[in-house]
């Protein structure tokens, strides 16, 4: 036997409203525990030069949304934990490497937590005149649980004559992330 409940708003017992409807079908959850926040997208705007064969941190310094202002885009670069978001979270990185020279044979691109490498995909190549490339693209994502305060980097190693972390496509270096609810 199947019934039909029809409600515009879901209430706790205090009278707060955890859902609302707009009597169209559009759902707004008003629980902060229901929201997969704090979220946040940032990419780089502009090609970055670094030093080969350098472990060097992605300045992602433009951001497309940020839930709760814990990306700081303009000094440190990073995702920090606020206060009350422990949890479990998903992130995702991804970095255009490039060499004015077309001599790219190894690119890494690593997820730092705390300042330390946990995380990272690599491409290698035999660094032979036939095996380098002008520009490669790699990603790398991961699942953690992290405390309040601690903090996630993009970093880049780019082995090649004057490697760039390259921004000239749209959004080619990116990061992003956001706690998982229910996890």
């Amino acid at each position: 036997m199947a019934g039909i409940l029809k409600v515009d708003k879901y209430q706790d017992f205090n009278g707060n409203d955890i859902m609302t409807s707009d009597g169209s079908g559009n759902l707004t959850l008003n629980n902060a525990a229901m929201k997969n926040t704090p979220a946040f997208f940032a990419y780089r705007t502009s090609d970055q030069s670094i030093s080969t064969q350098t472990w060097t941190k992605a300045q992602i310094d433009n951001e497309e949304f940020d839930t709760d202002g814990a990306y700081d885009s303009s000094t440190n670069y990073r995702f920090t934990v606020p206060s009350g978001k422990a949890g479990k979270y998903q992130f995702v990185a991804g970095m255009s490497a490039r060499s004015t020279n077309n001599d790219v044979y190894v690119a890494i691109i690593a997820l730092y937590k705390n300042g330390s490498a946990f995380n990272g995909n690599r491409l290698n190549s035999n660094s032979t005149s036939n095996a380098q490339f002008r520009g490669v693209g790699l990603t790398v994502d991961a699942i953690l649980d992290l405390s309040v305060g601690d903090y996630i980097e993009v970093f880049g190693n780019i082995y090649g004559t004057s490697p760039i972390i390259s921004a000239e496509g749209q959004k080619e270096v990116y990061f992003g992330g956001y706690r998982i609810i229910g996890a």
